[in-house]
Formats: structure tokens, sequence, C-alpha cells
């Protein structure tokens, strides 16, 4: 790949949402880490997703250290598997330290492929099989979070077949609401996840968990949505998991020895939000004092802490880079065709999500036009973006999309049999296929072929000439 000389990015680049190592090279090409998007588009093929090393390394580390100046007591980052997970991620967060977030058998499997400790993994979800829970204690999983009463008495018998005690979070619903789109907020009172506070359902599972031979009742956890900017309801919803503890702990002498409230910080996607979004130290800050302070108040020995971000780790770190095809005018819409979309980023089909693009292959001086960027798919809602001002494009040109690292890989479909993209990896100027792309002959590996005869129906048959 060709190394880039480093430059300073023109100002229409939106710099605070590209990775930290995006610069432009002397022909004005957009590079990461050193390589060239050109280049890795021509040796990988597009739809492509690229991942800056340096990217995750600051982010995970600016994590650590504002708990490390803030919080007096243990603490543990743990990344949320959800945002995307590889098994190269699972090999770089546990080299870093971090905890892991998994909702899967699938993601278990990832994790574990990708040699992350065990003991650092913490299984979510709110619906897991008997043969996901099996699987979760068979891999030897630090934390199960029971989501509800059936689950919990499901982890206990499973336990005590195998005479062991598991140790388990609860995940508490504090009917805290956030403001985030709805489709993204957990933590209210009619949502799907955790046994409610408000009308003592979580108080009674916490109980009768604590007299299970099967399962050690280790901590509290909740999750209260994704994309908020406010660090308040959190903190509100800290408390009452607090005073859930002080509870606890007077009727039947328990200690809680781990809290973890979630995660859900706010990333920009577009280069003006992220004016006024308050930083990663400030909201762990929040946090931290939220926890030492209701702990004081109520008597209660600091908790480890674990923060669980998964998308305020990833986002920023990824590129996705497509390929123009062709340029449409219908009525007074411009349109770009570009060569993924809905298949492999459904957020804007699903949240309204938006973002921005630049030209990755060259700069232009010219004035800028206004277009939708938009997919190849059966679907009128496949428009990556709406309404973005770009210079001229023509058809081989190609479009870099930022903060494309979280939520789009990992809820990719192979929508009208479209081939999941490669993904690369990048640091120190090297570029390393983590993901190789999807094959026609891996669509139809799937496919049986039971010996199954469709001749014409015999009624139907009478009736043709």
């Amino acid at each position: 790949m060709t190394t880039a000389t480093p430059q300073s990015l023109p100002d229409q680049t939106p710099g605070q949402i590209l990775p930290l190592t995006a610069t432009r090279d002397a022909a004005g090409r957009l590079c990461v880490a050193g390589c060239a998007l050109p280049d890795l588009a021509a040796a990988y093929g597009t739809p492509l997703y690229l991942y800056d090393q340096a990217t995750l390394d600051g982010m995970a580390a600016a994590y650590q250290a504002a708990l490390a100046a803030t919080y007096p007591a243990d603490w543990e980052v743990a990344y949320a598997g959800k945002a995307w997970l590889s098994t190269t991620l699972a090999r770089w967060a546990a080299a870093r330290g971090l905890g892991l977030d998994v909702v899967s058998a699938g993601e278990l499997a990832i994790a574990r492929q990708g040699d992350f400790p065990a003991e650092r993994i913490h299984f979510h979800g709110n619906n897991k099989t008997q043969a996901e829970l099996a699987a979760a204690l068979a891999a030897g999983v630090g934390r199960i979070v029971v989501d509800h009463a059936g689950e919990l008495a499901a982890v206990d018998a499973l336990a005590r077949a195998q005479g062991r005690r598991q140790p388990i979070w609860l995940r508490i619903n504090p009917d805290v609401a956030v403001d985030t789109h709805g489709h993204t907020r957990t933590g209210h009172a009619g949502s799907k996840f955790g046994l409610a506070l408000a009308d003592g359902t979580a108080e009674a599972t916490a109980l009768h968990a604590l007299r299970l031979e099967g399962v050690e009742l280790r901590g509290l956890h909740c999750h209260i949505g994704s994309q908020f900017r406010a660090a308040e309801p959190l903190a509100l919803a800290v408390q009452r998991l607090l005073e859930l503890a002080a509870r606890l702990r007077d009727l039947a002498g328990w200690r809680l020895a781990e809290l973890s409230p979630g995660g859900g910080w706010a990333v920009p996607y577009l280069a003006d939000q992220a004016a006024g979004l308050p930083a990663i130290g400030a909201y762990v800050a929040t946090v931290a004092q939220e926890v030492a302070a209701g702990c004081r108040q109520r008597g209660l020995a600091l908790p480890r802490l674990v923060l669980e971000p998964g998308r305020s780790l990833a986002a920023r770190a990824g590129v996705a880079v497509y390929t123009v095809g062709a340029v449409k005018q219908t009525g007074a819409v411009t349109y770009l065709f570009i060569d993924g979309g809905l298949a492999d980023n459904p957020r804007p089909a699903l949240y309204q999500a938006r973002y921005s693009a630049l030209l990755a292959n060259r700069l232009s001086a010219e004035r800028p036009q206004r277009v939708h960027v938009a997919g190849p798919y059966c679907e009128t809602g496949d428009v990556l973006i709406q309404d973005i001002d770009l210079p001229p494009v023509q058809a081989g040109d190609l479009l870099a999309v930022p903060a494309s690292g979280a939520y789009q890989l990992s809820m990719a479909s192979n929508y009208n049999a479209a081939l999941r993209p490669a993904v690369v990896w990048l640091a120190a100027g090297e570029a390393h296929l983590v993901q190789r792309r999807e094959t026609v002959a891996d669509l139809l590996a799937r496919e049986a072929t039971p010996g199954l005869t469709f001749g014409p129906d015999a009624a139907e048959a009478d009736r043709w000439p």
C-alpha cells in the first residue's frame, strides 16, 4: 500500500469524526494509518470497511484513564461486542485489558475463537436459550446477566447440575428515560429489558436469587439507552440501583460487589454534532462521582464499577468505502448511486441516522452540489445520506463515510442476496484483511437439496392447452 505523506485535512473534510490517523497525501487521496484508501479499494474491492487501531487504542485509553482518575476503587471497561465483533477485535480487546459483553452464542464463539479470556466475558440478553446458557456455563463466562425470573431459574438449575455456582448480575429496569431515538431507549418502564424496580419485581427476584445454591449474585446492571448526550439520566439510574442495593443489604445482608450502569454515550456522526458533546472524561467523571457519593450516603462499600461502551469505542475507528456507479437526475433530486447501503448499513432506514461523506480518491475545488447518496437495493428507503453537499462526482469515484465502526457490520444482512463486505484492519502503515468478502458460494452453502420435485399440479395441468 502507498504510504501517505501526512498533510492537514482541508476544511470541507469532517476531521472530528474521521479516525485519528486520517490525512490526505500529496495527490489529495484520503489516507488512514498511512494507507491510501484508493489503494485499499483496488486491493480488496468495495464496499469496504476499515478499522484504525490507533483510534481504537485512543478511545479505550480515554475511558481507562478517566476511570483511573475519578473512581477511587476497582473498575473495568468492557467493550460491548454488539457494536461490532470479530476474532481480531476480540484479541485486541483482550490485549488492552478490556472486559467483553456478548449477547448470543455466536458472539461468545467469536470471542473464544479470538482467545478472549472467558472470565472477563459478561453474557447479556433478554431471551437466552437453554443452549446459550449451557454454552456460557461450559465456556466459564465470568458473569451471566440475568434478565428475568425464568432465566434465573434456568441458570440455577444448569449450574446445580454441574455442581457449581455461577456468578450473575441482575439486569434492573430503573424506569429512566433518555433523550434519544425511541428504538434505542432501553431503561423506561415499557422496555422489554430487565427486572422492574417500580413494582417490586427486581427486589423480589434478587432476594430469591440469594437463596439459590446454583448462582452467586455479584452485582446489578442497567442500560438506559444509546446515543444520549447528557449524563443526568444515568446518574438517576445509578441512584436507583444503589437504593436497591441498600435495601438488599438491610433485608438480607447482601453486599454489592459490582455495579454496571451500562454504556450508550453518544458519538458524533456529523462534524457539527461534536460541538457541545461533553468529552468522555466528563461523562465518566459524572458516573464515578455519582456512584461514590451514592455509596457514601447509604453506607455502602464502593463496588467494582464496570462501564460498557461499544459505539463510543468503535464508531470513529471505522470508515466505509464505496464506489460510485452512476449519477442520476430524478426531477429536482440528484442521486449518487453507490455499491452499498441498506444491506451493510441499515441505520438510516431504522433510526433515521445521518452520516457525512467525502471524496476519497481526490480533492476537488469545484462548487458543491446537493445530492442524495443511495444504494442499489430494492427499497425506497435505501438512501444512505440525504441532502449532502459534495463536489461534482462521477462514476468510479470513491466515497468514504466516517464514523462507520459501530452497528453497521453487526447489523448487515444479505438482503437482495448482497455479499457482506470485506474488513481491513489498519495499523502503523500496514493493512490486514481480518474478514474476507462474502462470496456467492457462501450464500449457496446454506442451501439444502432434499430431492424435492415440483411438477405441475394435476388440476392445473388439466387446464393447460
